[in-house]
């Protein structure tokens, strides 16, 4: 589950839980909690679930909170009590995604082939799943070829995506152009995602993300500013000011900007799962560290542990 790290964004299981669940049920509650950043609250609220859809969620939730290995157990619980589920295959598949990750090569190669499994699955399942349509894309263009990746196979994705989400097909098409060093037809098609994109907040910070990996800085920096800009008309812009700050931090550029950018992300009311609050507050933590703000560094890393006590990367830092 590459983000780009991890970017892309997951609407879809959100809006699919709020169109056909009640405002009051157990379901939304949950998943309100979790997209919130409010791990600790999602978790205890997980018996009040059918059993498939509590292991889904604990799944997601362990996601947060980095916790491999924990995430792809509960997932496969959730396909073992619910097989024809397509967002139960494409989670997992995530979750095996990042163990192969962090494998050795061969445990990634094994991995590897049941990450792809999960994917086609999911999209078989559902071909009118976006999210799952856009992960095998990915998974095509970034695997090798020994564990079923493939240029070709991923264009045909992009094809697919591209009738049910025009800025996502064409970003799709941008990173297939990219990953073959097709550099400036992927810059074309990432600025035709952000023309075709209702929401033009997230791509402008994908956009960000690719000069930021041709180490076009300046550039990468006002495309940030224009993330900034897109957030004051567009309502799913908080994801991209999150994934904005953490491009400034990784090139330890503009910390002030960043420190903005994180602020403003924890005081919407538009905080998604993909951008775990908790993590922005611990990330707000070590810049104000690294500018001397001790008390402030402090009261953020304070605020990640009481949504999720259990996030080790703020755990190491307690006083």
């Amino acid at each position: 589950m590459k983000r780009s790290l991890l970017t892309v964004m997951i609407f879809g299981a959100w809006l699919n839980l709020s169109a056909s669940a009640p405002p009051s049920s157990p379901s939304v509650q949950v998943n309100q909690a979790m997209q919130n950043g409010e791990a600790d609250k999602a978790l205890a609220m997980l018996g009040t679930l059918p059993p498939p859809e509590a292991h889904l969620m604990h799944c997601r939730i362990d996601l947060m909170l980095e916790k491999w290995d924990e995430a792809s157990s509960e997932c496969e619980q959730a396909v073992k009590l619910d097989a024809q589920n397509s967002n139960a295959h494409l989670w997992l598949g995530r979750a095996l995604g990042e163990r192969a990750s962090r494998a050795s090569f061969l445990s990634a190669y094994s991995l590897g082939k049941r990450v792809r499994a999960e994917f086609e699955e999911a999209v078989q399942l559902n071909s009118q799943n976006a999210d799952a349509l856009t992960d095998l894309g990915e998974f095509y263009y970034d695997a090798p070829s020994v564990v079923g990746g493939g240029i070709d196979k991923a264009k045909n994705i992009a094809d697919q995506l591209e009738k049910l989400d025009r800025g996502r097909g064409i970003e799709l098409r941008a990173r297939i152009e990219q990953v073959q060093k097709h550099y400036d037809a992927a810059e074309a098609e990432y600025k035709r995602a952000i023309a075709s994109a209702a929401h033009p907040a997230y791509q402008w910070g994908v956009l960000a993300s690719f000069y930021m990996n041709r180490e076009r800085w300046d550039d990468m920096e006002t495309a940030i500013q224009n993330v900034l800009k897109a957030e004051e008309h567009d309502s799913k812009a908080a994801v991209a000011l999150y994934d904005a700050a953490s491009l400034l931090t990784r090139t330890k550029r503009n910390p002030e900007l960043a420190i903005k950018l994180l602020t403003t992300y924890l005081t919407s009311s538009q905080k998604s799962e993909q951008a775990p609050a908790f993590i922005a507050h611990w990330r707000l933590a070590r810049l104000l560290e690294e500018r001397g703000d001790h008390v402030g560094a402090e009261r953020e890393r304070s605020s990640a542990l009481a949504l999720a006590h259990d996030f080790k990367p703020a755990q190491a830092h307690k006083h």
